[in-house]
């Protein structure tokens, strides 16, 4: 898939989030730099950022919310199959079994 702009990218969050693009643009830039636009990545950054519970829903708060420090000082591999290649390693070791 090609990279998306910054625009496209609030959008995709926005919608993901259901929130209004005004709301997300901060995560939406932090998540546009990480990923440079690749939907797949921004995809599977938002799920493991969920896991990690830097993105979550508030109930104080009425909707998700983000820290976005701990976003931003993240390290992320460069590419989305490296991201994904060290998501397995927080794998049980009977799943990696079954998967080799």
């Amino acid at each position: 898939l090609p990279s998306m702009s910054k625009e496209t990218v609030n959008e995709m969050v926005s919608t993901t989030l259901s929130l209004l693009p005004r709301l997300t643009r901060p995560l939406a830039d932090i998540l546009y730099h990480k990923t440079k636009g690749s939907p797949f990545f921004i995809k599977q950054l938002m799920i493991d950022l969920s896991k990690r519970r830097s993105l979550y829903p508030s109930l104080t708060h009425r909707r998700w919310v983000w820290e976005s420090d701990n976003i931003r000082d993240m390290e992320i591999p460069d590419s989305v199959a490296s991201f994904i290649m060290n998501s397995f390693h927080c794998l049980p070791p009977d799943v990696l079994s079954a998967l080799s």
